[in-house]
Order: C-alpha cells, then structure tokens, then sequence
C-alpha cells in the first residue's frame, strides 16, 4: 500500500491503463502542456507524448464527440471535462451518442470511453463551476456512474471504467483532489455495483454520496461520541450499476435510514434512494428515510453563503436523531 493523494491515484491509473493497453489515450483541454486543471494528468505527456495525450480546443461537445468516435473504432478513450458544469455542453453527445448508440446498433457497435468530470462546491466558483450533477447522469440508461470519495476506490474503479466497454461518467469532487489514502501498489480494480461499507453500526444507515461520503463518517463519529448512536455508513461507489442490496441489508438491521448528497433536493440521488428504500425495504423502517442535500439554490459565490448552501456533518446528526425520534426534522 502507498499513500497517494486522490489526483496521484486517478493519475497512476490512467498511465497504468496506457502502459497496459496502447489503445487507451487521453484528451481534454489542457491535459498535457499545462497537466490538467487539477494537476490530475501531471506526468502523462511526457511519458506518453501527444498522440496519446492530446490537448483540444475549448469546444465540449466537439471533445466528447470526438471521444465517442474514437470509441466506436476501437480505441478507448479518457476524456477529460475541465468541470462537470461544461458538460451540459455536451449533454447531446453523451445521451443521444455515447449511451444510446450500442442500443440503436444492437450492441453492433460499442463506445468503451470514459468522461472525467470534477464537480461540487466550496472553491468559491460561483454557480457555472460548483454542481452536482450526479443524478443527471443516474437517469440516463446506457451510461455507468462512478462517484468514488476516497483514493484507493478512485484508482480501483477508473482503471475499472476504463477497461469497460461501456460509456463511463466519472464523477470526481474537486474537494477531494488534495487528499491522501491508501492505495494499492498493484492492479486491483473495484468492480462497479458494489458499495462499501465505511463504517458498520446499529442504529441508524448513513448513505453518502461522493465527498458526503467523508463527511458521513466525520458525523458518525459526532453520534457515537456525543449521543450513543451506532451508524453504519455506505459509500455507493456507483450510482448506475447501484448495489441496493448492500444498502438494503443495512436498513433491515438499523430499521433508519438518512440519505446525504451535495446536489440539489429536488429529483435527486437522495429522491431515488429515498424512494426504493421506501418501496423495498418498507416493512423494516421504524420512521421516514431522511434526506441531506445541497440547498435548492444556485450556488453562491460568497463563502459563507457557499457553506450554508453545502451540507456538513452537522446536518447529518440532527437528520440521524430526527429519524431515530420517529420525526421528520
């Protein structure tokens, strides 16, 4: 095991993945010359040079399109997106193209690409470079969703995506790029559609959703210390394939569940969580799942607005208490 932060772990796997296979190539603006806008490509250029480290013009729909070309004749491509934000200028490539053209073609033609997205808050971006769009993508069938909170399963599961022959949109907080974990030194993947278990616990499940992850676990530490109440948290790790069953088993032995999520509260990851704990697993829950999210407001560019509208582990544990009452907060 080494210590890596999460941009050196998503780093090593794409050159392990290009050292492995010459079809795997990377583009995106600014990934080679200036290395990212992260800093995440560091490296890659110089090792593998510009034909497999290509930068592009500042066009998102052109790069992912591009991207799906390039797929679906043999290659398989990392496309970088400077921020989850710009995708939406792309959004006709990667629904219409990238996930329905193995369905339109019968499975005839593939698209193995995978599109690495930053996202989330509190960098004091303003609101065209802080979403969460998690739940955009979750709808969408033919697309993988990958949002990995940690380095080690950040590194598992891109050299996983990469590998797959399927269209990959991968999720990454910006907040997270800085920090440190344990990695392992060799090939391992981390299969898609199967959670994690942070932490076990007995009372109440705590489900988080990218960075919340992280801060689940800072807030089930707070109810173990200050309340006596034993948490279970679970990363998804994926959100399309989603391993409900993990999560399922866990309500069936804490009887609560609290859903916790940066993006908006309206249709969101936490809503369709809510909703197929609600449906499957109703006759186990002793009180309503509650949900965490991001205020239902552009994000503020102001850093204490910016805070406010982010959820902290604060929220969790009176969500977590509220539902261990029986009542909704």
């Amino acid at each position: 095991m080494a210590e890596l932060r999460m941009r050196e772990a998503l780093r090593d796997a794409m050159a392990e993945e290009m050292r492995r296979d010459e079809s795997v190539f990377v583009m995106g603006e600014d990934v080679g010359v200036f290395r990212g806008a992260f800093k995440v490509t560091d490296g890659l250029l110089d090792e593998f040079g510009e034909r497999r480290v290509r930068d592009t013009p500042i066009s998102e729909n052109t790069i992912v399109g591009a991207g799906v070309g390039a797929a679906m004749n043999g290659l398989r491509p990392i496309v970088e997106l400077m921020t989850v934000n710009f995708s939406l200028l792309a959004l006709d490539q990667i629904v219409n193209h990238a996930a329905a053209i193995p369905y339109m073609f019968n499975g005839q033609a593939k698209v193995p690409m995978v599109i690495r997205m930053p996202g989330g808050g509190g960098h004091q971006l303003g609101p065209t470079h802080s979403h969460s769009f998690e739940a955009l993508y979750l709808q969408v069938p033919g697309l993988l969703v990958a949002c990995p909170s940690t380095p080690g399963d950040a590194k598992g599961l891109l050299k996983s995506a990469i590998r797959d022959d399927n269209p990959v949109v991968f999720i990454e907080h910006e907040s997270l790029y800085g920090v440190k974990g344990e990695v392992d030194d060799g090939d391992e993947l981390v299969p898609f559609g199967e959670a994690r278990i942070r932490r076990e616990g007995t009372d109440v499940t705590i489900v988080g959703i990218l960075k919340m992850a992280n801060v689940a676990m800072e807030a089930a530490e707070t109810l173990a210390r200050e309340h006596g109440v034993s948490a279970e948290v679970i990363d998804p790790r994926t959100l399309r394939p989603l391993d409900l069953d993990t999560i399922l088993d866990s309500v069936a032995k804490t009887n609560h569940a609290v859903i916790v999520e940066e993006g908006w509260p309206h249709g969101g990851v936490g809503a369709n969580l809510s909703t197929l704990i609600t449906e499957q697993a109703f006759d186990h829950l002793d009180a309503p799942p509650q949900r965490v999210t991001g205020a239902d407001v552009h994000m503020p560019y102001s850093k204490r607005l910016e805070q406010a509208a982010i959820p902290h582990q604060e929220h969790i544990v009176s969500a977590a208490l509220a539902t261990l009452e029986g009542a909704m907060p």
